[in-house]
């Protein structure tokens, strides 16, 4: 049987102008700025200027990811629609995908089969330019960090202490370490210097978790780009630099408004990665479609370990937020390769893999409910080679656990196939919880990152090169030790070793180093070889992607 590819699915499936989706959502017509057709931006003002109370607030994360894949984005998707199939007022809120997946390994992420956000296009390459304006933001703080040293050097910044990097929106591993400043006096100071994705920048993380321009600007201000010869941090402010950041920015920050193949209202807004940042949506957005459904429904990137983590001990610490309910998605497929069946033998029974993997299932959803203590399901994506026996071995090692068990089919059905999701939703809603934080912020730095590693990822302890014990005392003594902590991580194991596969145990995570990032304000550890500019793959996406006549395109999954 042939498939319909995502694009094919998106480009056959006729949307409605963006303003009937506006009107559906509530948002009058006063707060809404249309770019073309079939999306928009929405004014922040709504968010003072609305009456209605916030709607409830669901979690859509998932067991840590494997090449079979999994389909968060696709689940949180089709669960908004089902939601809205069974008559309850429901807005999703999701991450803009970077340029740099979508033409290297990943592609298109905005959904899949017949749950995505439309224009699928459009969301994956320029969108509003919310990203461009990111990066130029990011490069203009560069450009005058470096035209301060030039110009004379006032604060004393050394050149061999700057972390300010530059960020392009591309994998792109050439621009990962590179040499500046090079050709004569005229040319600017020769240092080392380097790239990073615009999703790894720290502005992302500003802009994500900022919640007014004010509190962009002030964050802005906070960003450390660097250290003095006597060892003091230099910020954005000290440069004055934010003014004509925040010019970048001040459109980018409104939320974007699309919609789901089936009309339910989308914001689609910031898009920071879970393995190098916090992984999780605009704060705005996420507030937006709160104020605008009675249930709104998100998700953060990567397995549990990483952006649901992120998203309830930094997202939802800052922001104030409460979450009524956690929807893990799992496939049978992804649990037997975590029980060590190669990619290729995924299509047959093997209930003896599947039960060695369902232990990473079962450790993401015990930290819902015991470390977080939030009401959690599993969502379990069927695909036709999934037999019944491994679907009741899923639901019987999650009963265990007291949760439920649901089989989606929104890949292939669209909201019709998350309805039963839906419901078990609306009943975990109802019930009381007691939304708790992982750590304390009061801890110190190293027994922050502990308690994660033990806590979250069930590891034994944390090993501390030099360099990272020597950066912690710094910041310590600088005054950022009581920030949250933000890992960077790979997203492929619990621990800091990507071969490590379903729930290992005894493990040691090595944090190589730390930096503070002030402006988003957290504390990222680097453990193991994360990097924050990715490379394109030996046959990257972007050889399949084109573009006719006609400018309709083709090859974005």
């Amino acid at each position: 049987m042939a498939y319909l590819s995502d694009i094919e699915i998106a480009q056959m499936t006729p949307m409605k102008p963006i303003g009937q989706i506006a009107e559906a959502a509530g948002i009058a017509e006063a707060y809404l700025e249309p770019y073309g057709r079939y999306k928009a931006k929405v004014d922040t003002k709504l968010l003072k200027d609305s009456p209605r109370p916030d709607g409830k607030l669901i979690l859509v994360t998932a067991i840590t990811p494997t090449p079979a894949g999994e389909g968060k984005t696709t689940t949180t998707i089709g669960l908004a629609d089902g939601l809205r199939r069974i008559g309850k007022n429901a807005v999703v809120a999701l991450r803009e995908p970077s340029l740099g997946p979508v033409f290297g390994v990943k592609g298109g992420a905005a959904g899949g089969g017949y749950a995505q956000v439309v224009p699928m296009e459009d969301i994956n390459l320029h969108f509003t330019g919310d990203f461009h304006a990111i990066g130029a933001a990011n490069n203009l703080l560069a450009a005058m960090l470096d035209n301060h040293i030039y110009q004379g050097n006032a604060l004393g910044i050394d050149p061999r202490r700057i972390t300010w990097r530059r960020c392009v929106d591309m994998n792109d591993r050439q621009l990962r370490y590179i040499t500046d400043g090079l050709g004569g006096r005229v040319n600017g100071v020769p240092r080392e210097d380097g790239y990073d994705i615009t999703v790894a920048s720290e502005i992302m993380a500003v802009f994500c978790l900022s919640s007014s321009i004010t509190d962009l600007k002030e964050r802005l201000s906070r960003i450390v780009v660097g250290y003095t010869y006597d060892e003091q941090p230099v910020t954005a402010g000290q440069l004055g630099a934010v003014g004509a950041m925040a010019a970048l920015l001040k459109d980018a920050l409104k939320p974007n408004l699309v919609q789901t193949l089936e009309g339910t209202p989308a914001l689609v807004h910031g898009g920071p990665f879970a393995n190098i940042a916090h992984g999780c949506n605009s704060v705005m957005a996420t507030r937006l479609a709160m104020k605008l459904g009675d249930y709104a429904v998100t998700e953060a990137g990567f397995g549990a370990d990483l952006g649901a983590e992120k998203f309830l001990d930094i997202k939802c610490r800052f922001a104030g937020l409460r979450p009524s309910a956690v929807v893990v998605v799992a496939t049978v497929r992804a649990l037997k390769m975590h029980g060590g069946l190669p990619k290729t033998e995924l299509n047959r029974e093997d209930l003896t893999a599947l039960e060695a993997g369902l232990p990473n299932l079962l450790r993401h959803v015990s930290n819902i409910l015991h470390v977080y203590k939030l009401p959690c399901v599993v969502a379990v994506n069927r695909f036709p080679t999934d037999t019944d026996a491994e679907i009741a071995l899923v639901m019987e090692k999650c009963k265990a656990l007291g949760v439920r068990v649901v089989l989606s089919t929104v890949w292939a059905e669209g909201g019709k196939g998350g309805m039963a999701l839906a419901e078990e939703v609306m009943r975990l809603c109802d019930m009381p919880n007691d939304f708790s934080f992982s750590y304390e912020l009061e801890d110190t730095i190293e027994n922050k990152i502990r308690t994660i590693v033990r806590r979250v990822y069930g590891g034994e302890d944390v090993s501390f090169t030099p360099a990272a014990r020597k950066e912690i005392a710094k910041l310590t003594a600088l005054g950022y030790g009581n920030l949250p902590i933000c890992m960077a991580k790979t997203q492929y194991s619990f621990s800091d070793d990507p071969t490590k596969l379903g729930a290992p145990e005894g493990f040691t995570v090595t944090v190589r180093n730390v930096k503070v990032s002030a402006g988003a304000g957290f504390i990222v550890a680097l453990t193991g070889d994360i990097m924050t500019m990715p490379g394109l793959p030996k046959s990257p996406a972007a050889l399949r992607i084109d573009v006719d006549e006609n400018g309709k395109i083709s090859g974005l999954f």
